[in-house]
């Protein structure tokens, strides 16, 4: 068997579909099917379940393929190995970053990693925090950024920073006259929330448990609504149809300046405001994490040194 051969039945145990597997390999599919029949014929066992719509791994095929991602790896890491003898940080890196925290930190560090690291451009892939940590264990990525807490997959794990959220109200709100705002104040209000899967969904529901169900008053209006992005749930706190917290990173700057001072644009976020939390403020972790066998510290290092490069306004930074 071939190193080739072993990428393909990898590929099909991710995609369940030899179609899409064939795609992401850039093969046609008969090529890759025949790949797949040989390796079969070679070990004399069963590795997928076909079937008209879907492929299944077999319990054997499983243990076959996670065998099978990590001789890729190894192999792929005898590669970074002679790089790094010629550059360490030459190459590109792969990086995933969660959907609340990319709008917001990708603009600052990609300037970051192109006046610092132009040898080593990124590869930027946004998704969900159980999808990247899928990826992260097949390869498809080389690191994360993401945000505490999540399953632990034996990854290096090194801390980015702190950012507290803020709640965003309308600006017409009776709230709006308020320097600072409490848990118990937005018990009353009609939360949006991201919908299931974002990890930031669940941190906004650490902070207000009382919407981890949906909740109607004695007019049946449902008590928490839900939207597909932090900036379409700001469009809908613009538009009156509730409050939310946010990632102080999403906070334009013009919406915190004093009173007097333009605030908006003209924009949405001019029918916004922020409000801090009074006392102490709830917080996420954002985190950089990688697996153990990958072997480009300098990158890593490089990249921790670019986040901190970036502006980051009102987080607390860390280091370890």
């Amino acid at each position: 068997m071939t190193l080739t051969e072993l990428k393909y039945i990898v590929a099909v145990a991710r995609e369940k579909h030899f179609g899409r597997a064939a795609e992401a390999c850039f093969v046609s599919q008969p090529t890759l099917s025949v790949a797949v029949k040989k390796i079969e014929e070679e070990l004399e066992v069963k590795l997928f379940e076909r079937s008209a719509n879907e492929v299944t791994v077999t319990p054997l095929g499983e243990e076959i393929v996670r065998q099978a991602q990590a001789v890729l790896e190894q192999a792929a890491s005898i590669k970074e190995i002679a790089k790094r003898g010629k550059d360490p940080l030459s190459g590109p890196l792969k990086l995933g970053v969660i959907y609340t925290i990319g709008p917001y930190l990708l603009p600052d560090l990609v300037r970051q990693m192109i006046t610092h690291t132009p040898q080593m451009p990124l590869m930027l892939q946004e998704n969900f925090t159980v999808k990247l940590l899928e990826m992260l264990r097949t390869g498809e990525i080389d690191c994360a950024i993401l945000a505490e807490p999540f399953p632990d997959a034996g990854l290096a794990v090194a801390p980015l920073y702190d950012e507290p959220f803020y709640a965003a109200v309308p600006a017409n709100h009776p709230l709006a006259k308020n320097d600072s705002i409490s848990t118990e104040e937005l018990k009353a209000e009609t939360m949006l929330l991201l919908g299931t899967g974002h990890c930031f969904r669940d941190h906004v529901l650490e902070v207000c448990p009382e919407f981890a169900r949906f909740s109607s008053n004695a007019e049946g209006i449902r008590k928490s609504f839900e939207g597909s992005s932090l900036e379409t749930i700001k469009h809908m706190v613009a538009a009156g149809m509730g409050v939310t917290l946010v990632p102080r990173l999403s906070i334009p700057k013009s919406a915190l300046l004093p009173k007097g001072k333009a605030r908006g644009n003209g924009q949405e976020d001019s029918f916004i405001k922020y409000l801090p939390f009074g006392g102490e403020a709830p917080t996420r972790r954002v985190v950089l994490v990688w697996r153990r066998s990958f072997t480009r510290y300098e990158a890593i290092a490089s990249l921790r040194n670019a986040v901190y490069a970036c502006e980051l306004p009102g987080v607390k930074r860390l280091s370890e």
